[in-house]
Order: C-alpha cells, then structure tokens, then sequence
C-alpha cells in the first residue's frame, strides 16, 4: 500500500448511500465542487483536471463519511490533496480509469503533467501554497526518512551488522537531533486537540509533518538544503509534484 493511497477494503468504489457530518463548511458548497466535477468529465474535460478544479471549489477542511474522518488539511496549512482526489473518486466511480486512478492515489503519479501555472490557477493560490506544503512536509519528508534509514542499514551492512533493528529510530535521531519517545509528545500538548477518529495513516501523516516543521525551526538552513536536495536525487522515490 502507498503511503498516500486508497485506505478502504472499498478502494474508490463509487458509494451508493452516505451518511456525511461537514465539520468546517456548509455542505452546499462541497455539492458544488461535486456537481463540477461530474458534469466536466462527462463532458469530455480531462478528469484530472476537472478533479483538480473541483479541488479548487472544495471548502470543507474536515467531513465525516459513513463514519469515516476525512482530514484535508493537516496541522491547519497542508492540504492533503491525495484525500481529497480519493474522496471525489469514490464519488465520481466510472467515470474515472481505474488504472489511472490507482496510479494517482496509490502512487502519486498523475495521469497528465500540468505547468505549475495551471495547477495554481485550478487549485487557487492559497491551496496551491498549501498543496506545498504537503508536499515538502509530508511526501519529502517521508522520502527523506526512508533515505536516510536505507544509508543507516548501508553502514551496518558495511560494519558487519546484518540486523535492521531500530534503524528507523536511528534514521529520526540523524534528522531532527532527538528521538521519537521525546519529540513525538510534545505535539498533543502543543495543539491541544486529539484526534481518535483519525486513522493510523492519518496519523502518520500528521507525526510526518510536524517532525518537519520541528526540523524547520531548529536545523540549520544548509543542512535542511542538502536534505532535500539528496531526496530528490536519490534512485527510486518517484516524488512526482506541480511546482
């Protein structure tokens, strides 16, 4: 499973009958987003981009579907915009190609490459700025971490050491200068809210990206440079954005 893509046993299954809780915005709006969305694609515009001008008149941060939490906006400033895409997918059913949905979602990788302009403009600047943010605070960073625990298990294989054993934990030590146990509770005390509908990925997503507003406000803007530049260098992470 990717680490943005569907989390039901449904996929995007189109959904017959939902139960939906709007806790940020009036549902009306939301509709409409819905409505454009459908009436584009059926009208011959690309479903992508039509998704992702829906996504420009979608307001809800936050609904509840069927019991299920969706979260679109981590921290208040990421938009989760892969949420959102599985969200208007399960909605929009046939009307959208299975395999190029399940690249989208599942992989990250968009069935057309759009100027950055375009995105910006279908989405709305303030979006846009917050698709960023996701991108860099979530999709990077879990590169990063990925990187850097590959180079620890590089070094153990070097020195002998065959186990994998806390390499993670390493890996987090090596980026942020302090361990999970005593970085990762501070955050509830900090926002002041929890989150129990939120699902394990959800969750991931958010200790994600506020390890990367830490590394922001405490590492050194040189080392936060090489970080990312050896991220998108490195072989095999596919990191695929519009900017």
């Amino acid at each position: 499973e990717g680490g943005n893509g569907c989390r039901t046993a449904a996929g995007c299954e189109p959904m017959m009958e939902e139960t939906v809780n709007h806790a940020s915005a009036p549902a009306t709006a939301d509709s409409e987003a819905i409505a454009y969305f459908k009436e584009a694609v059926a009208s011959g515009k690309h479903w992508y981009i039509a998704l992702l001008g829906a996504m420009g008149l979608w307001t809800s941060t936050e609904e509840v579907v069927n019991g299920r939490t969706y979260r679109y906006l981590i921290d208040g400033e990421a938009f989760d915009w892969l949420l959102l895409a599985e969200r208007l997918c399960q909605i929009a059913g046939e009307l959208v190609p299975e395999d190029e949905k399940n690249n989208l979602l599942f992989h990250g990788i968009p069935p057309v490459r759009l100027e950055s302009a375009e995105v910006k403009s279908l989405l709305g600047g303030k979006k846009y700025r917050q698709y960023l943010n996701y991108f860099y605070g979530v999709t990077v960073e879990e590169a990063l971490l990925l990187a850097v625990q590959e180079e620890v298990e590089k070094e153990r294989l070097a020195g002998g050491i065959r186990t994998r054993r806390d390499a993670a934990d390493e890996a987090f030590a090596r980026i942020y200068g302090t361990s999970r146990q005593v970085l990762f509770p501070r955050f509830p005390q900090e926002e002041g809210y929890p989150h129990p509908a939120m699902t394990p990925l959800d969750e991931l997503k958010e200790f994600t990206y506020r390890p990367f507003k830490y590394r922001l406000r405490h590492c050194e803007k040189a080392r936060i440079q090489k970080m990312h530049a050896g991220v998108l260098r490195a072989a095999h992470i596919g990191i695929h954005r519009h900017c």
